[in-house]
């Protein structure tokens, strides 16, 4: 116990130092100090809610007009999700021990997963705008890359739970590969898949409007054009905060309930 209180207590203010250090990096290298500039924090918010107050009236036509953005935003997560999640089962059922294909490729394929993962969305989505031009396409495949690692590590500590012996069966009366994972882990495993799936989309739908703000289309491309006109456009920004505020609300709130029966189903 001495020891562990030694180690605990050596990696707490190694961490301290560490934010200390960042913090004083990232200071000394900003446009402006953060100290000096921290009474202005709530100056940007209040002159958006100031002109959105006085135009009020105009709120309902602003959510209209901008709700087609907002959908497209959500088929880009929705998309990308499912892409990312097919991709996942593939990769996880390939990195597993006990269930991959090629056992010694096992090590290779979460090399792929951990490259996968490390690749932010914003990098992979402004090298294919570059390759394919800007629009809804390159944010569903630089998120759904991402998701395919991120899901495929989830996936994969999911399948070493599963019991081996609805797979031992299959294979002694002939199955390939390809029918003892659908048929003896897939049954067993998909509460969870599900579960993290729709976990990852609640993501997804933050990281599409992140990346319409590099030229990726969605309701992220429109609020960036609302606030680089600045002020007499402010009012159309609250909007679509509060379109996308909304929409991050509401899918929680039904993931939420969709994982909770699942969970519940699977404990019956």
């Amino acid at each position: 116990m001495r020891r562990k209180r030694i180690y605990g207590g050596i990696l707490l203010a190694l961490f301290v130092a560490l934010m200390v250090g960042g913090f004083d990096l990232a200071d000394s290298r900003n446009a402006g100090g953060f100290w000096s500039g921290l009474h202005r924090i709530f100056d940007f918010p209040g002159e958006v809610l100031g002109e959105a107050a006085e135009k009020i009236a105009l709120l309902p036509a602003h959510l209209v007009t901008y709700l087609p953005a907002l959908i497209e935003t959500i088929n880009i997560a929705a998309a990308a999700t499912l892409t990312g999640a097919l991709f996942a089962i593939l990769l996880s059922l390939l990195a597993t021990r006990g269930l991959a294909k090629w056992p010694r490729l096992i090590p290779v394929f979460r090399r792929v997963m951990d490259i996968m993962r490390a690749v932010p969305e914003i990098v992979i989505a402004l090298v294919l705008i570059f390759v394919l031009g800007g629009g809804p396409v390159p944010a569903m495949i630089a998120i759904a890359f991402h998701t395919a690692g991120a899901l495929g590590k989830l996936f994969s500590e999911v399948n070493e739970n599963a019991d081996i012996k609805p797979v031992d069966g299959l294979a002694s009366v002939g199955a390939t590969w390809s029918q003892r994972m659908w048929l003896g882990v897939i049954p067993q495993v998909s509460p969870n898949y599900v579960s993290y799936a729709l976990l990852r989309f609640e993501i997804n739908i933050r990281a599409s409007a992140i990346l319409g703000f590099v030229g990726a289309g969605g309701i992220g491309y429109e609020l960036k054009n609302a606030m680089s006109w600045g002020q007499g456009k402010y009012d159309e920004a609250a909007a679509i905060f509060i379109l996308l505020f909304l929409s991050i609300v509401l899918v929680d709130q039904l993931s939420s309930v969709v994982r909770h029966k699942l969970t519940e189903g699977r404990a019956a």
